[in-house]
């Protein structure tokens, strides 16, 4: 099995429904889809959707062959939001956390599957001011209350996404500059240490320890050009899995977003 991670950063976009703006030049070809047909992933997670069910063009809800499970804002339209494609049967699908100031702005997908349940999850940005980045701790914090109680129910779980956190000096081109820049505080930092203390497993580091390995880069300043990025985007695993987890791949040649996909593989 192979499940994918990819901050799409507007979902009307990626499939062409709203017209992609390079230089002088428009395009409305279908990435996603063409991405999606390609990799043929059993399930794909998508953050920043940006979108709504109904306000996607019906034929380009869900790739053919795909269920497709929706969360979205609703504090205003246009921002954050997830989905999950799914080609494994879902038993069950929750969008809510129980805790109305996260659950109002969309950002958490979760499936169960036999033998595990799977976390779609667009963290916080805190890059707008200090209490975005309150905000975004205690998101961190009312997420790791909501998996110990799944997990204390015997549930096995993989938890992607966009974390908008970097979690050590390896996982950005430029640590010493960014020390005091949201993404790389220190107190989101810890938030990552506390997953792992907690019993989480980091899937590309199983398998990865090299540098210049990054999921997002700056569009502005065409960083990816230069890979001048961040690891932001990944695939966190219960350690009750660890013998499941074959391989986690980082794919910065997919274009169609400033992230790039990540897919772990595993045998279930």
């Amino acid at each position: 099995m192979n499940i994918i991670t990819w901050n799409i950063n507007g979902y009307r976009s990626v499939v062409g429904q709203n017209p992609r703006k390079v230089g002088d030049k428009k395009f409305t070809d279908n990435l996603l889809f063409e991405y999606i047909y390609s990799s043929k992933p059993d399930i794909i997670c998508l953050q920043e959707t940006k979108s709504e069910p109904e306000q996607i063009k019906p034929h380009l809800q869900a790739p053919e062959g795909y269920t497709a499970n929706y969360n979205w804002s609703k504090a205003r339209k246009g921002y954050s939001g997830v989905v999950t494609f799914s080609k494994i049967p879902v038993e069950n699908a929750v969008s809510e956390i129980g805790v109305e100031i996260f659950d109002i702005e969309g950002r958490i997908m979760q499936t169960d599957y036999e033998g595990f349940s799977l976390l779609n999850i667009y963290f916080p940005n805190g890059g707008r001011g200090i209490e975005r980045v309150d905000y975004k701790l205690k998101f961190y914090d009312a997420i790791a209350v909501y998996t110990n109680k799944l997990r204390e129910k015997g549930r096995k779980l993989i938890m992607c996404g966009d974390y908008n956190t970097a979690h050590n000096e390896i996982d950005l081109a430029r640590p010493k500059e960014n020390e005091k820049t949201s993404g790389f505080l220190p107190e989101e930092r810890v938030k990552l240490d506390e997953l792992v203390e907690n019993g989480w497993v980091d899937a590309f580091r199983q398998f990865n320890k090299e540098p210049e390995n990054y999921t997002w880069w700056d569009q502005k300043t065409r960083a990816r050009d230069r890979n001048i990025g961040w690891r932001i985007d990944y695939h966190f695993f219960t350690q009750d899995l660890t013998d499941k987890v074959k391989g986690c791949k980082i794919y910065p040649e997919v274009m169609g977003s400033d992230h790039c996909p990540v897919e772990i593989i595993l045998d279930i």
